[in-house]
């Protein structure tokens, strides 16, 4: 994947010399399905040490990308009625927007459905069960926080009575850690991660079940929103763990349970499913035939695409565009929706639902 700089000049690129205004007709497909994790006053704001902000953007942005779409002519419809119109060919139709976000915050209610509710626009809101109970390791937070809180860090090693420590002392200290070891965690096996995201907290002073706690939100909370009818909660497994690494059994467990959850906690079905982390890497055929197999009526990957009319027979498989804390530029907004950076990053082949390839077949 290019550097979020390199992106930035790409996009710049494609929108000081028309080109996205020229071939967007041809690039932008039926609509666009957005990605939003955290909605919070500043965010997105990478100053200092603060690796996850690529996960948040800021109210103000958010609003001002609504009406930015609504004015490029874009239709702001749900994600059921997305997928009904993938079954009608209506060539001279609108495009259409769909606005999702994953894990369930807090500050979704807080400061993202205000805005929804003003542009009236519905959104999805994917919820992972052991958040909304504040049990989840949301281990990217954990690491952050005991790198920001402490001017070295001890780290685990495989026995309980051993660990090593390292300076993080400085900003650069801080980011050095954190390119350096927020990779080797992401690619632990999911039990053996939150076993050493925990031992991590204990040793650097971190409570991630009261982190989750103040993080996400409650049930009661979730059953207020449900009520919203803009708002549609849809399911992100129970504890957020890359399905792809997990054997099938646990797999299934994990999407089968969530949703049975959400049902009983909110008294009303999840139809929806996105998979977490969701990029070609874990979220794959396997994965998609499962969904498939439990009912869902769509899941949702990260894999970067606008969506075509061809999606309708991949609807367990849908992209989405990451509206993202290093692109909150309106012109950044412009490249993704006019479909033309992304049929470059896909190689122009529309539908990708192979592991690791595109596709055009249907």
């Amino acid at each position: 994947m290019p550097s979020p700089q390199l992106l930035r000049t790409c996009f710049d690129v494609l929108h000081y010399s028309g080109v996205n205004r020229i071939f967007a007709q041809k690039f932008r497909g039926r609509g666009i399905i957005f990605c939003l994790h955290q909605v919070v006053p500043d965010g997105g704001n990478s100053i200092g040490f603060k690796p996850n902000s690529q996960l948040e953007v800021s109210p103000e942005f958010l609003d001002q990308a609504l009406q930015y779409i609504k004015n490029a002519g874009y239709r702001l419809v749900s994600l059921t009625d997305a997928l009904a119109e993938l079954h009608i060919e209506r060539p001279d139709a609108a495009p259409f927007a769909v606005l999702t976000l994953d894990d369930g915050y807090r500050d979704n209610a807080q400061f993202a459905a205000p805005v929804f509710r003003k542009h009236a626009c519905p959104y999805t809101i994917y919820v992972a069960p052991g958040l909304a109970d504040g049990t989840c390791e949301l281990w990217w937070k954990v690491l952050e926080e005991g790198i920001a809180s402490n001017s070295s860090i001890s780290l685990p090693k495989p026995t309980d009575r051993e660990s090593t420590s390292t300076s993080t002392s400085t900003v650069a200290e801080k980011h050095s850690v954190w390119n350096r070891l927020s990779p080797l965690v992401a690619d632990m096996p999911e039990y053996e991660q939150r076993i050493w995201i925990r031992r991590f907290a204990k040793l650097n002073g971190v409570d991630p079940d009261a982190q989750c706690e103040s993080l996400a939100m409650t049930w009661d909370e979730l059953r207020t929103l449900s009520t919203d009818p803009l708002c549609t909660i849809g399911a992100h497994t129970l504890k957020h763990f890359r399905l792809s690494h997990l054997p099938p059994a646990d797999m299934m467990r994990e999407m089968r349970e969530s949703a049975a959850r959400i049902e009983q906690e909110l008294g009303q079905p999840a139809r929806h499913f996105a998979y977490p982390y969701g990029d070609v890497q874990h979220a794959g055929p396997r994965e998609f035939e499962a969904t498939a197999r439990l009912g869902f009526q769509s899941a949702v990957t990260t894999r970067k695409g606008v969506v075509f009319s061809d999606h309708r027979h991949h609807r367990y498989a849908l992209p989405r565009v990451m509206m993202s804390g290093r692109y909150q530029e309106l012109r950044y907004l412009e490249a993704l929706m006019s479909g033309v950076s992304l049929a470059l990053l896909n190689k122009f082949q529309k539908v990708n639902v192979g592991q690791g390839q595109a596709s055009t077949s249907t």
